[in-house]
């Protein structure tokens, strides 16, 4: 068997990298001059700034490529035992995420305290809902408007009213294996002293891991080489066969079997395959397959992303934290910050997040712009003067995990095509990395 793995982000090195220790020939292209996806680092004004990505957890996963890599030396463990903040009515006020911050926080009343408690009696998530009638309901307005929302819903740009629970938060808790009660698994972790794996990331970077998983397989990944369309090879694979039917989008089909093989176009030849594992955004993953099956290019169409801005800030803000989210609806047009030079000792340096949903004007502003109106609001939120140092955007950005994202439901790739990219699973790196580990290990079990 022969694979090909579109695309060398996160997803697509870790699937080369799964693949080749299980003996399986694959080859990778990628249209970037260098690997990574999201996951890049680079110098501003001597200083290493993550383009994507700020921090990562140690889970086992990642520490097990950390040490495979021989990557131990230049690991940075940060310090999280700090608070973070939400930013709510003028102020900086700390988001309750330890028993001791939820007693004392200020950004919850005694009484929106209290409804809280009442989370394990209140019923399931309901057909339609949105993300913030389930936390409402389930928590109460203040926790859900002040601090659950925002803590969620602000990684991907969009206001929790616009997500549907089932495509978005409830995926989440399912994957993370939460039951009937957040609240109770939450304290049956506590009881069961399992402890979070600590923050990380390396002296030069998040790049640093990406860069090694090149490095050890640079003979099957062919960067600066964009796909362009893939199609069946001749006397290969119906893409009409009605026998393919696929029920959460991984590629995994009713029947199991490739039926033929897949030519992978690119400006510079083309790669026959007998697999393929798309790991592109839904936008690019739809250009590439029309050509195969029109249908499916026209469901990976309706997923929204959302465009993400970030402003890499130099300043003396002293205070210790990990951050502050900034809630919809708020006087600032930024949606959070991370404090890099607190919790990762990174002298001076401050991550700043504008999406259209903070600011609508966003799509149309020039970066130094943007780099301004992200400065006066990280001094009105902080009181500390700050000074832009680069900006970068990413298009498409973050899933929105709106209402377009019933289109999981309908995807339905033919045999022997697989998506492992955000579309089908949490963007998150850990994330990335056992949904390409674990697509590995059937492409191997299967060859």
């Amino acid at each position: 068997m022969r694979v090909g793995v579109v695309g060398a982000g996160i997803s697509g090195l870790t699937l080369v990298d799964a693949l080749v220790d299980r003996g399986v020939d694959v080859v990778a292209v990628e249209s970037r001059p260098e690997p990574g996806g999201i996951v890049r680092s680079q110098r501003m004004d001597g200083r290493v700034v993550e383009l994507g990505p700020q921090r990562l957890r140690l889970t086992p996963s990642i520490e097990s490529l950390v040490d495979d890599l021989g990557l131990r030396e230049g690991l940075r463990i940060g310090d999280d035992d700090q608070p973070l903040y939400i930013y709510h009515d003028d102020a900086l006020r700390v988001a309750p995420l330890s028993v001791r911050e939820a007693v004392t926080t200020s950004l919850l009343s005694p009484l929106g305290k209290l409804r809280i408690l009442a989370e394990p009696v209140t019923a399931p998530a309901k057909s339609g809902e949105t993300v913030d009638a389930f936390l409402v309901r389930r928590f109460g307005r203040q926790a859900a408007r002040r601090y659950m929302g925002p803590l969620y819903s602000g990684l991907y740009g969009t206001d929790p009213r616009e997500m549907l629970h089932e495509y978005s938060l409830g995926r989440a808790l399912d994957n993370a294996g939460v039951g009937r009660s957040l609240l109770w698994w939450v304290a049956k972790r506590v009881v069961d002293g399992r402890e979070t794996p600590p923050i990380c990331t390396f002296d030069d970077g998040l790049g640093t891991l990406t860069d090694a998983l090149y490095e050890a397989h640079s003979d099957a990944i062919k960067l600066d080489t964009a796909a362009v369309e893939i199609r069946a090879h001749d006397g290969g694979v119906d893409s009409d066969d009605d026998t393919s039917v696929d029920s959460d989008g991984d590629g995994d089909t009713a029947d199991g079997d490739g039926d033929g093989s897949y030519e992978i176009v690119t400006e510079a030849g083309s790669e026959i395959v007998d697999e393929v594992v798309v790991t592109t955004p839904a936008p690019t993953s739809a250009k590439l397959v029309e050509p195969l099956d029109n249908d499916l290019a026209a469901t990976l169409d309706r997923f929204r992303y959302n465009q993400i801005t970030m402003v890499f800030l130099d300043s003396g803000f002293d205070r210790e934290g990990i951050g502050a989210l900034v809630p919809p609806d708020g006087e600032l047009p930024i949606s959070g910050t991370t404090w890099n030079a607190s919790f990762l000792d990174r002298e001076r340096l401050f991550t700043c997040y504008v999406d259209p949903n903070s600011d609508p004007e966003l799509p149309s502003r020039t970066d130094e712009e943007v780099g301004e109106l992200a400065a006066d609001a990280f001094e009105e939120l902080t009181g500390a003067a700050a000074t832009p140092i680069g900006v970068h955007t990413w298009q498409p950005g973050m899933p929105a995990y709106d209402g377009s994202w019933t289109a999981m439901d309908d995807l339905q790739p033919p045999a022997g095509l697989r998506f492992c990219a955000n579309f089908v699973g949490r963007p998150g790196i850990p994330g990335r990395i056992r949904s390409a580990k674990r697509i590995a290990s059937e492409i191997a079990d299967r060859e």
